[in-house]
């Protein structure tokens, strides 16, 4: 089978060009009118192919609140926008990913019921650090964890010391660790300023000044030092405070152990523009004001942050508190693993950025940072994972578009630029106009992605 457009995103560059795809895989890339005689054709014209997204920051928490998101709903959600590959996080689930037993729990749930391949982090919560290498030999593609409380009983954070114990066990394994980069300090001194005392918990100014950047900065600092002594690799997931570029710009210099991602939320909403009991853009970090996103921008066009990934964390319509409003109540999470493409691309495009740069932060970096050499790029030798993308097309956000569980997000009414037509996970067509495949989706194991590295 050959899929070819006059705008196919290669890692070079955009160009006319034909995918060869045989047995799952890309076969070969060539010029767009180079077809073999009998072969089936796709042809896609002007709208762009770009490579299957690979999001390396998705709560679907099932088992244990499926109620919140399961399986078969997140994975809907990402063939819709163009996901071909997502990594799960370790807690929310019941049980949580902290030890085999865990994820044994989550493998057998997610079996059969995936629209597109996903691989799961394991957690670092205190006393687990013996649970660390089996965690890695059983398939997980590295390890989260929090700073701060995490929200949940079942995955406590972690102060220093236990992370002096476990990176050294992570440094060997070679294991990343993903770190929600909050330390409790600067936020408990926030909420006692005076202009929270009296707080009714509805302005969302009083909650952003409750999670001050601060609490970015130092947990960022401690995690640069520990990186240095134990040599491990060390992620900063969701930042949202563009006052650490600095800071990270001069440890990346000398240290190729650190990478960052953002989220579609911090460079797409402003602070100034959520109203008070809006607890739909609720989350931890919080959205920041228009300047310091602006900031974000350039740290992503300058390399200081490699990826973007959606930290898609829904929960049931209650949680959310619409109907008090109450910020200090409500679910910290946005649901966003179907819109981040058109996200992105509605705001990059304004910026001058082209779809080349959305394929390396979305697809090609979430790729490495996960071990998945055979995702992330258009290429020979790649698992023919392809997105059919019309660049030009714009749809407003409404709730029957949406296919996670609850239809709850700030995305809600915004007119957003480009739509994902189709999504084709391993040469098999998953998502066409609205249309879902029976699943298909595969687990993606550590172990088993060393020998497909190494073949």
């Amino acid at each position: 089978m050959i899929l070819r457009s006059r705008r196919v995103v290669l890692p070079h560059g955009v160009q006319p060009a034909a995918v060869h795809i045989a047995e799952g895989r890309i076969t070969a890339v060539t010029d767009y009118d180079r077809i073999a005689l009998g072969a089936e054709v796709e042809d896609f014209g002007e709208q762009a192919l770009l490579p299957g997204l690979v999001d390396t920051h998705v709560h679907i928490n099932d088992p244990g609140r499926a109620d919140w998101e399961g399986f078969e709903s997140a994975t809907r959600s990402a063939a819709a926008g163009g996901v071909t590959a997502l990594v799960e996080m370790p807690l929310n689930a019941i049980p949580a990913t902290t030890t085999v037993e865990g994820l044994r729990a989550k493998l057998a749930v997610a079996e059969g019921r995936l629209a597109v391949d996903a691989g799961f982090w394991g957690g670092v919560v205190p006393g687990n650090t013996a649970q660390i290498e089996p965690l890695w030999r059983a398939g997980v593609l590295g390890f989260k964890c929090f700073l701060v409380p995490s929200g949940v009983p079942e995955f406590e954070h972690v102060t220093q010391a236990d992370l002096e114990e476990a990176m050294p066990v992570l440094a060997q394994l070679g294991a990343p660790l993903l770190v929600h980069a909050e330390l409790p300090g600067p936020i408990e001194r926030a909420v006692e300023l005076e202009s929270c005392v009296t707080w009714d918990g509805r302005g969302y100014r009083c909650y952003l000044l409750s999670r001050p950047p601060e609490a970015e900065h130092e947990a960022i600092a401690m995690m640069l030092h520990l990186a240095r002594q134990t040599g491990a690799r060390v992620h900063i997931v969701h930042l949202s405070s563009a006052g650490a570029a600095p800071m990270l710009e001069r440890a990346r210099a000398d240290m190729s152990t650190i990478t960052v991602e953002t989220c579609p939320h911090y460079l797409y909403f402003a602070a100034e523009d959520i109203p008070d009991g809006a607890c739909q853009y609720k989350c931890a970090p919080p959205i920041r004001e228009r300047g310091n996103n602006e900031a974000l921008w350039e740290a992503l066009r300058r390399g200081v942050i490699d990826l973007v990934a959606s930290d898609h964390s829904p929960c049931p319509p209650g949680m959310k508190r619409l109907d008090d409003g109450d910020f200090t109540a409500a679910w910290g999470g946005i649901a966003s693993l179907q819109l981040g493409l058109s996200v992105m691309w509605t705001a990059g495009s304004r910026r001058g950025f082209g779809l080349r740069d959305i394929a390396q932060w979305m697809a090609a970096a979430p790729a490495r940072l996960a071990g998945l050499a055979h995702k992330g790029a258009i290429e020979p030798g790649r698992d023919a994972d392809l997105v059919v993308f019309d660049s030009d097309a714009e749809f407003v956000v409404g709730p029957s578009r949406l296919y996670h569980r609850h239809p709850i997000t700030p995305y809600i009414g915004e007119r957003l630029r480009g739509v994902v037509r189709r999504t084709y996970l391993r040469g098999a067509k998953v998502f066409d106009e609205g249309k879902f495949a029976a699943p298909s989706g595969r687990v993606l194991l550590n172990g088993q992605l060393r020998m497909i590295n190494v073949q």
